[in-house]
């Protein structure tokens, strides 16, 4: 029997790498946030699919709408996968609201999916659940372009984009980052979205620029490949984040051979053996001394080899074949009525 699997959200590339067309309801709601995600659409729907899988995207739920949400797909026998990406919302100041609806969800489930050993452990610590590892699949394939050649200034880059909830004190960042960049005989290229240029956190990293000390790029959202064009020409990437759990960015290096600098909150260093460390969370703030060893240590080790391909393209066969078979598994293990009795309590 070939299963019928809502995805939420309806239109994303991890989605559609770890659950080919084949699977998918085809009408799955691509809008952001996902029509799914209401009793309603679901009342309509759901003899239409066999199962949800949830992902990420319902930022926008109150811990009672999500807890409505969930009473409805146990009232209607519809079964949840749900893959936790993120343990700690990156977009949130605070991790109340997310733990709150992990709370309602992670029991809920029929099966948990996610990315690390480490935020499987932690999974199991909070709720008692085992959760599935499966291992982020590849972002790009071989690369197209040669790689940095040897003799090319090192470069190291730091790409704040929209400055996320979870970006804090960038300016302290970069200066940390630049230290470590002088002292390999480096350079350090920051990159921002036009939006916030001219915020105040960054007026010392627009200072620096002003002074020739770093190299400063305003533009757009990257398509894919300039994102790709963008990584090659770095020999290390810093992930400037206080907060989060896994990044889709860190799998894109290691496809393109870019070695990270990722901070100790969340599970980055779980995702790939490459990635060299500084301490940087929620309860120490940034240890701008460790930032700056991480960086001069990524800029001198010896560079890293893109991802075997073929490696990677067994892992994504390995990945889907084991979505299929928890799919499988979770229509034999219905949402059942007692599974919604804790939540009361959960959301009280």
């Amino acid at each position: 029997m070939r299963l019928k699997v809502l995805q939420i959200p309806g239109e994303h590339p991890y989605v559609r790498q770890v659950c080919p067309g084949r699977w998918r309801f085809a009408s799955s709601p691509l809008e952001v946030p996902s029509l799914a995600l209401t009793p309603e659409w679901i009342g309509r729907h759901h003899h239409e699919f066999d199962l949800v899988h949830l992902h990420f995207g319902y930022e926008h739920l109150s811990a009672d709408e999500m807890q409505v949400w969930i009473a409805q797909l146990g009232i209607l026998q519809v079964p949840l996968v749900l893959t936790v990406h993120d343990l700690r919302n990156p977009h949130q100041l605070s991790s109340e609201a997310h733990d709150r609806h992990l709370d309602l969800l992670v029991p809920a489930a029929a099966a948990v999916i996610t990315l690390t050993t480490g935020a499987a452990a932690e999974i199991r610590h909070r709720w008692g659940r085992k959760a599935q590892v499966l291992e982020h699949p590849a972002v790009f394939g071989t690369p197209t372009q040669p790689m940095l050649a040897s003799g090319r200034e090192r470069m190291i880059g730091i790409h704040f984009k929209d400055l996320r909830r979870n970006v804090v004190e960038p300016d302290l960042v970069v200066e940390a980052a630049l230290i470590g960049a002088q002292t390999a005989s480096a350079r350090l290229r920051v990159d921002l979205h036009p939006g916030v240029r001219n915020r105040l956190e960054l007026r010392l990293t627009r200072g620096l620029a002003e002074q020739g000390l770093i190299d400063l790029a305003v533009h757009e959202r990257f398509s894919d490949p300039e994102f790709a064009a963008y990584l090659q020409g770095l020999h290390a990437y810093v992930l400037p984040n206080r907060f989060g759990t896994h990044s889709g960015w860190l799998e894109a290096c290691r496809d393109l051979g870019t070695r990270v600098v990722a901070p100790s909150c969340g599970y980055y260093a779980d995702q790939w053996d490459e990635v060299v460390g500084y301490q940087h969370d929620e309860t120490f703030g940034l240890d701008p001394v460790s930032l700056s060893a991480a960086v001069q240590q990524a800029l001198t080790a010896d560079p890293v080899p893109p991802a075997d391909p073929q490696m990677r393209a067994r892992q994504l066969t390995d990945v889907r074949r084991r979505h299929e078979e928890i799919y499988r598994g979770a229509v034999r293990r219905l949402i059942e009525p007692r599974q919604a009795q804790p939540m009361a309590v959960i959301s009280g």
